[in-house]
C-alpha cells in the first residue's frame, strides 16, 4: 500500500513588474520577495521535501530556485502551473478590477465564467489538478513543494477542498504562503495553511 503524496502549494515571492499594463511578463523577485523565498525554504528545512515543482513563468521559478537551493533538492517548471490566461485583457491598461469581474463570479461558484478570449474557472482548475495529479503518481509517500499563483491557486485550492472542514480561503493567498494538500484515495484534501 502506497503512503499518500504531500503537496505543500505556495503563491511565488513578491515581484515587480516592467508593464503597466496587462501582460503576461514573468516579473522578477523584489528583495522583499528573494527574502521571503529565502524564509519559506528555511520553514521547509525539516520536512524531508523531495522535489520542487513551478510555474515556468519566471517570478515563480526564481522563487522555486531560490527555496530549492536552500532544501538542497532541483526543480521542475512546467507551463500548466501558469498564472490563469487572461486572453483579449493582454496589453490593456492593468486594473484589477477586470480580473474581479471574473474571478469574483468563480469565488461565487460559477467556474463556467470566462475571460474573452482566456480561460474560465473550470479551466484552470482542470489544468492544475491535471498536473497536481501527475506529481503526486511521481511522489508517493512524499513532500513536494509546488509553486504557483495567486488567481490560479485562489479558484483551485477551495475548488478541491469543496465541501471539507478547514478548507482554505486561497482568494487572497499571500506572496510565498502555502496551504498543504494531501491526496487521499483519489480526492484531494486540504490541511489548511501548511504546517511549515
Amino acid at each position: 500500500m502506497h503512503c499518500p503524496p504531500t503537496l505543500v502549494v505556495a503563491r511565488h515571492a513578491r515581484a515587480e513588474y516592467v508593464e503597466s499594463w496587462f501582460s503576461d511578463e514573468g516579473g522578477s523577485l523584489t528583495h522583499e520577495g528573494r527574502r521571503q523565498a529565502r524564509a519559506l525554504g528555511e520553514s521547509l528545512l525539516d520536512r524531508r521535501v523531495a522535489a520542487v515543482w513551478t510555474s515556468d513563468v519566471s517570478r515563480a521559478v526564481q522563487t522555486a530556485e531560490i527555496v530549492a537551493a536552500s532544501l538542497g533538492i532541483g526543480v521542475t517548471a512546467c507551463k500548466s502551473l501558469r498564472e490563469v490566461f487572461i486572453g483579449d485583457l493582454l496589453g490593456q491598461p492593468f486594473d484589477v478590477a477586470r480580473l474581479h469581474e471574473v474571478c469574483d463570479r468563480w469565488h461565487a461558484g460559477d467556474l463556467d465564467a470566462r475571460f474573452p478570449g482566456g480561460e474560465s474557472g473550470r479551466d484552470v482548475v482542470a489544468r492544475h489538478v491535471g498536473q497536481l495529479d501527475h506529481i503526486a503518481d511521481q511522489h508517493l509517500g512524499e513532500t513536494v513543494l509546488v509553486v504557483g499563483h495567486q488567481l490560479a491557486l485562489g479558484i483551485v485550492l477551495p475548488t478541491l477542498a469543496a465541501g471539507a472542514a478547514g478548507a482554505p480561503d486561497a482568494s487572497e493567498l499571500a506572496n510565498a504562503a502555502c496551504v498543504e494538500l494531501v491526496r487521499s484515495g483519489g480526492s484531494w484534501l486540504a490541511a489548511g495553511p501548511a504546517q511549515t
